[in-house]
């Protein structure tokens, strides 16, 4: 009867179910991971993540559950999540934080990104709607944070945008759509922050 009831809240888009696949732990933090920065991006109210409890699991010691909490736990620092909450004791509950909290997020050492582009090459490939999203969400960043809005700033600015943003958005062929909605999603929020 829950799970007719989460479905209904949560739908199968905002569902990730890693208690059938049984994953391996390092699998499942990674499937979480990528799970949620997409609804990050897609501006998912909240998601459900169903590990399981570990019953199946070897000597009935849970491996998926841990790993996607320490995953929950990175991915708040990171600005990715804002919390989360047990659902059941084999799912949580997870709310997706709001795209400007990538940009916030303090950088952290050793911290690795799937996608670091080279300075000025990524940025040259963009259509100019793109182009156009993310100096727009740029110059308004610099200009909330007081800082000066030349060229060379606003530059860095897109750039560091970008490599946050692409972290978040799944490859594909409307992988440039993607980037240029959450841009704009970024740049609405910068504003409603106001």
């Amino acid at each position: 009867m829950s799970s007719a009831f989460d479905e209904l809240r949560f739908g199968r888009e905002n569902t990730l179910d890693l208690r059938s696949s049984l994953p391996t732990g390092a699998a499942a933090a990674q499937r979480a991971e990528a799970f949620l920065r997409e609804r990050q991006v897609a501006s998912a109210p909240a998601v459900l993540v169903i590990t399981g409890r570990g019953n199946q699991s070897a000597g009935g010691i849970a491996i998926v559950r841990p790993a996607v909490e320490a995953a929950l736990a990175r991915l708040r620092r990171g600005g990715v999540v804002s919390g989360w909450q047990e659902h059941t004791p084999g799912s949580f509950v997870v709310t997706p934080a709001p795209i400007r909290a990538l940009f916030e997020a303090p950088k952290r050492h050793g911290t690795v990104t799937e996608e670091t582009p080279t300075e000025g090459a990524a940025l040259a490939g963009l259509d100019a709607s793109t182009d156009q999203a993310l100096r727009l969400l740029a110059i308004r960043a610099l200009q909330a944070l007081g800082a000066p809005t030349d060229e060379m700033f606003v530059h860095d600015e897109m750039q560091r945008q970008y490599t946050a943003l692409c972290q978040s958005i799944p490859p594909g062929s409307d992988r440039e759509a993607l980037l240029r909605a959450a841009a704009t999603r970024a740049l609405d929020e910068l504003d409603d922050a106001e």
